[in-house]
């Protein structure tokens, strides 16, 4: 039996032992989003990521030309549109992103910045099945566009500065929670000014 014949046995019967196993822990405790994945979970999540992205994109090199003011565009649609789960750092470190299951993924790591700009762009555009990633891709060459710019985005993040960081902190959506604290403030501060204030 070929070598490779045998390491595919080997990994399809980890996957089945680790299903059935998975299965059994499932009947007994339930599923739970507060859990951490298991081994078998962590590398069926690794391999559905990698079979998501079409043959066609995973080498694909991106085509949008990396300026500052391209950066300063990612940026800013990075800050309004991803960061409430990976964080404007994209280390995933977000009350959503911790809370998710699997966990929003750490940008700066290794196991992202490896893959290829065709996958990046593949993971953006069209999700990941059975993760909180959704598919923010709708065919069109504006929506193609603003992908590729991300993906020059995350290959900034290991090298992000304080600076920016700042910077996108103004550019965060706020929560229905802080607009009321906004408001009530706001209107603590009209009271004091105006002096009726109460005392």
């Amino acid at each position: 039996m070929k070598r490779r014949t045998k390491i595919i046995i080997f990994i399809l019967a980890l996957i089945v032992l680790g299903g059935i196993a998975m299965v059994a822990s499932t009947l007994r405790y339930g599923f739970s989003a507060h859990d951490q994945p298991t081994m078998p979970e962590r590398v069926i999540a690794h391999e559905l990521r990698d079979w998501a992205s079409p043959s066609d994109l995973r080498g694909a090199k991106n085509p949008v030309p990396l300026t500052s003011e391209m950066l300063a565009e990612a940026r800013a649609h990075f800050a309004d549109h991803c960061a409430i789960c990976h964080g404007n750092d994209g280390k995933g470190q977000t009350e959503m992103g911790r809370h998710m299951y699997p966990k929003a993924p750490d940008m700066t790591a290794k196991e992202t910045q490896s893959l290829s700009d065709g996958q990046l762009f593949s993971i953006i555009e069209n999700g990941i099945r059975l993760t909180g990633m959704p598919g923010w891709g709708n065919g069109t060459a504006e929506s193609a566009r603003g992908s590729w710019t991300l993906v020059h985005f995350i290959r900034h993040v290991p090298k992000i500065t304080s600076q920016e960081l700042e910077e996108m902190k103004t550019m965060n959506p706020i929560s229905p929670m802080e607009m009321q604290e906004q408001k009530q403030e706001q209107k603590e501060e009209e009271e004091f000014l105006s002096g009726t204030h109460a005392h």
